[in-house]
């Protein structure tokens, strides 16, 4: 007996080992393994009822079902089953990776989809009371699938884990000792989702210097531009509130968002209140992140469209300005000029040249009324804003939007960063040709630290309210301001 049973262990053991040496060739993101779980899912739900009902009209030719009846409530029963499973949490990676403790949650769950899709056939009555029963038979072979699906992804995470395969959101993981000390990279790939790309452990002592906790910031900070991190975590004591308002402080000007995981006092509560390490450990949002995927896709989709027309539109107009310039006054048509651009990333921006300078370095002065550098057709150009026009370039190329926070000098950026504590926000989106500030009466020189700060308000309200609705109007009321004649 007992022999069979190690005999059986071990060659358990072989296929698992033999089954990373497969996985151990591919590389996936813990989100594409979560979404290809449900996809498999919501296919088997889906297909199942309509195999069976095939099978059943060939046993009972004279039957009132139909195949078309049966894929409906195959299809509405996953999408149910599927969205109300994602709400659960129950696709989450440490779910997955441990299906048997968690499949009574996901069963439950079917149960209660087969229950509203019984209620939906019986109150509309499509089929009559004689097609109603053998409709709901044919989603009986979804639980035994449901089943196996969930046991196939736990063992298919698990090979991924031991493999090295599976790979998380990049994270800068920023801690006192005695809160990094149980937080392995394993314990953060499994439980969150999270690939930690480096480290920085915060001084604990009592009297902290202000210039100490500064020294460790910077560290994680040249740590997430080394590693191009997705998020900052940070795993600190609760009380200690002044250590977090200051790492907070500190973080703020970076682009990427700021996690706050439960330290070891409030998950020994949670664990003893019944909640389960792989039913989540969520840490909380201290810092937005910027747009999601689906949203810089709808924002990128309007600007390839806009900067396309605008192009072909204003063709003419590129020629003939290029034509003033070179006739007005000696130097390039095109100036180019590094920029700031999403995630501080540094940028060629485009313009048409206005002055009789090509500032680009350390000190970069800005444009102001009067400005003797600006040439007899520069001041036309500025006024009418046709200078940003080859800006549509840098749109498509993808450095810039239609829609955003007006880039400035890397010169600029460094100094104002360094005195506005919510500059860094402004690179949460792609900077823009025309902005929220822009339109409501901020556009052109800022020769106070007020109108900066202002303008840094209008921004960061643009990037917590954004909308495709929001980018046509601003669109729109910029046409009107450029007829204000306010550019200089």
């Amino acid at each position: 007996m007992f022999p069979g049973r190690l005999s059986n262990i071990v060659e358990s053991r072989r296929q698992e080992r033999a089954a990373a040496r497969i996985f151990g060739q591919v590389k996936l993101s813990c989100w594409a393994v979560e979404t290809l779980s449900a996809l498999v899912e919501l296919t088997l739900l889906a297909l199942a009822p309509a195999i069976m009902g095939i099978v059943y009209l060939d046993l009972s030719p004279g039957s009132a079902l139909s195949v078309r009846s049966c894929s409906i409530a195959g299809i509405g029963s996953g999408l149910i089953h599927v969205y109300s499973a994602r709400l659960r949490g129950l696709y989450r990676l440490p779910v997955l990776s441990s299906p048997g403790p968690n499949l009574g949650r996901t069963l439950t769950i079917w149960f209660f989809t087969i229950f509203i899709v019984t209620i939906f056939i019986t109150y509309l009555d499509v089929l009559g009371a004689l097609a109603a029963l053998p409709l709901l038979l044919t989603l009986a072979p979804q639980l035994p699938l449901l089943a196996g699906a969930r046991m196939a992804s736990g063992k298919a995470v698990r090979s991924l884990l031991e493999s090295g395969s599976l790979r998380g959101r990049r994270t800068v993981v920023i801690g006192e000792a005695c809160e990094l000390l149980g937080l392995s990279p394993g314990f953060l790939l499994q439980s969150l989702g999270l690939s930690e790309v480096a480290r920085v452990q915060i001084s604990s002592a009592q009297r902290r210097r202000p210039d100490e906790i500064a020294a460790d910031i910077d560290r994680a900070f040249a740590a997430a531009g080394d590693h191009e991190a997705e998020e900052f975590l940070l795993a600190l004591r609760w009380d200690s509130k002044a250590l977090l308002e200051s790492i907070l402080a500190r973080l703020r000007p970076s682009s990427l968002p700021v996690r706050l995981l439960p330290d070891r006092n409030v998950r020994v509560m949670l664990l003893q209140h019944g909640f389960s390490p792989e039913r989540g450990l969520f840490p909380l949002p201290l810092q937005k992140a910027g747009l999601t995927a689906l949203e810089r896709a709808a924002k990128r989709g309007l600007d390839i469209l806009g900067a396309a027309a605008a192009i072909a539109f204003l063709a003419p107009v590129f020629v003939f300005a290029a034509i003033a310039i070179k006739l007005d006054s000696k130097g390039p048509v095109i100036f180019r000029q590094k920029r700031t651009g999403l995630n501080a990333k540094e940028f060629m921006i485009l313009k048409f040249r206005t002055m009789t300078v090509l500032e680009d370095g350390p000190a970069v002065r800005q444009a102001s009324r009067g400005d003797r550098r600006v040439t007899r057709v520069g001041k036309v150009l500025r006024r009418s804003s046709i200078d940003e026009l080859p800006q549509l370039f840098n749109v498509l190329k993808g450095d810039m939007s239609l829609v955003g926070p007006r880039p400035h000098a890397v010169a600029h950026d460094k100094y104002y960063k360094a005195l506005i504590s919510d500059y860094g926000f402004r690179h949460y989106v792609k900077p823009g040709i025309t902005g929220w500030a822009q339109v409501n009466g901020l556009r052109g020189e800022t020769p106070s630290l007020q109108q900066m700060a202002e303008r840094v308000e209008l921004d960061r309200w643009y990037i917590n309210n954004w909308s495709t609705g929001l980018d046509l109007s601003i669109l729109l009321r910029t046409c009107f301001e450029v007829l204000r004649d306010h550019a200089y």
